[in-house]
């Protein structure tokens, strides 16, 4: 294990624990992550506890049939944007049992850069529950580096923004 892989499941765990303590569930809800914020807390042993599930929703047709996000919103404002995000986040929690939700939407590359919206372009969106109210927060990042420490960084910023709610 690679030290950033440590430092990752150290991180997932202090969420887990957070999680556990507060009696709530999480989901997430990936694009250009893949799941691996999803596959980050499930690696930390009684994730079964405060895990609920995983949404890879890679195409905008996922996005779209598994989410909720309306074809409106993408068409206007494309898959990497805020209103994705916040789309992202609110139908994740609003199809499954969770309090918590974490999204993630982004341009990892080495392709798929647009105008305005460079290689590392990654918003990410977290939702929560309380009572019948959903509250969004989102985040727009611009990461370097290669697509593997674009995808890297954005599920360590997942996580922290899991603990920084």
């Amino acid at each position: 294990m690679t030290d950033s892989d440590a430092k990752l499941k150290r991180l997932a765990a202090r969420v887990g624990q957070r999680l556990l303590k507060e009696r709530r569930r999480v989901v997430t809800a990936e694009s250009c992550t893949g799941g691996w914020i999803a596959k980050a807390l499930t690696d930390i042993a009684g994730s079964s506890q405060w895990f609920s599930e995983g949404f890879v929703t890679y195409s905008n047709q996922s996005k779209v049939q598994r989410l909720g996000v309306r074809r409106a919103v993408l068409e206007r404002t494309g898959a990497v944007s805020e209103a994705t995000v916040r789309a992202m986040s609110a139908g994740a929690l609003r199809r499954s049992g969770a309090q918590i939700a974490v999204a993630v939407t982004g341009i990892a590359g080495p392709d798929g850069a647009v105008p305005g919206k460079p290689v590392g372009t990654v918003w990410l969106g977290w939702a929560t529950r309380r009572g019948g109210a959903i509250r969004v927060r989102t985040q727009l990042k611009h990461f370097r580096g290669d697509r593997d420490s674009v995808r890297r960084k954005t599920v360590r910023l997942a996580l922290q923004g899991l603990l920084a709610r």
